[in-house]
């Protein structure tokens, strides 16, 4: 591996996780609701429910919270890593951890699939 490509990879870690949306399908919002409360911040609610099939979107950012913790190697509640989106592309926000990581993600879903990918460097 030449220098350069070494560098690139440098203190960098890389987690992906792909969920099937049938999953959260089968968990009625309304019905279900503490267990999304669990899982997801207010602002994700918000943000999923504010389509008509929220679904795939509860999913995306499941999969994504999945990447970061594979990512970063530790064990954070989920309600603590919150998605968010800056011109359509999601961020990631992680309580009492917010100078210890850059993060680099992606989250895309697609009929029965979201699957997200996230690539961090520890500061």
């Amino acid at each position: 591996m030449q220098r350069e490509e070494r560098e690139l990879f440098e203190n960098k870690q890389i987690g992906i996780d792909i969920v099937d949306v049938e999953r959260f399908r089968k968990k009625n919002f309304i019905e279900n609701e503490s267990f999304y409360k669990k899982i997801f911040t207010d602002v994700e609610i918000r943000y999923c429910r504010k389509f008509s099939d929220p679904y795939p979107h509860f999913a995306g950012k499941f999969a994504l919270k999945e990447a970061v913790q594979k990512s970063i190697q530790e064990n954070i509640v989920f309600k603590k890593i919150e998605t968010y989106h800056i011109n359509s592309k999601p961020e990631i926000k992680i309580e009492n951890h917010e100078k210890k990581y850059d993060f680099i993600t992606s989250i895309s879903h697609e009929k029965k699939y979201a699957i997200a990918i996230a690539i961090s460097k520890k500061n």
